[in-house]
């Protein structure tokens, strides 16, 4: 084998490992506001930056970032909280209107491998509704739940033990 071809499959699959994986990209309705989560692998410890936008009308419009400048139109309406593994995006006062492609584009600093970007199509009357923190959408067994919820019954008095 070549050296020079060793080498490079050698910084592609380091360059590969060191990137940010964009791994679903959901969206939901919170009462008026939309929310949509932009889930990532993390492989590094580099700071993140994001970029949600919609296109609409075969035009981008970029609704919050910390890679280019927002649009007025959104400002006001929009914000964004990170989480580990997850950037999520709130836009208030969700209406028909604000319907369209949205994408969300990651990029960590000294990340070779370029921006992330994962696209998702949103129509108000398709979408559902966040559902709320939950151990069992958090695949919780139900032995353990039950397990959890027994001194709970025995203090209602409906388990004696």
């Amino acid at each position: 084998m070549n050296p020079t071809v060793g080498i490079a499959v050698i910084l592609t699959v380091l360059q590969a490992a060191q990137c940010q994986m964009i791994k679903d990209l959901s969206a939901c309705l919170l009462g008026q506001s939309l929310r949509v989560d932009c889930r990532y692998e993390n492989k590094t410890s580099n700071p993140l930056t994001y970029e949600f936008s919609i296109t609409k009308d075969n035009r981008k419009h970029v609704i919050h970032s910390t890679i280019s400048v927002s649009e007025n139109v959104y400002r006001s309406r929009a914000n964004v909280t990170m989480h580990k593994n997850l950037v999520c995006l709130y836009l208030q006062s969700f209406t028909t209107s604000d319907e369209g492609v949205y994408m969300c584009e990651l990029k960590a600093t000294n990340d070779y491998t370029g921006n992330q970007i994962k696209n998702i199509t949103v129509i108000k009357d398709k979408l559902e509704k966040c559902a709320g923190f939950s151990l069992l959408i958090q695949n919780t067994s139900w032995l353990l739940l039950l397990l959890l919820s027994l001194p709970l019954l025995q203090a209602v008095d409906f388990v004696s033990l």
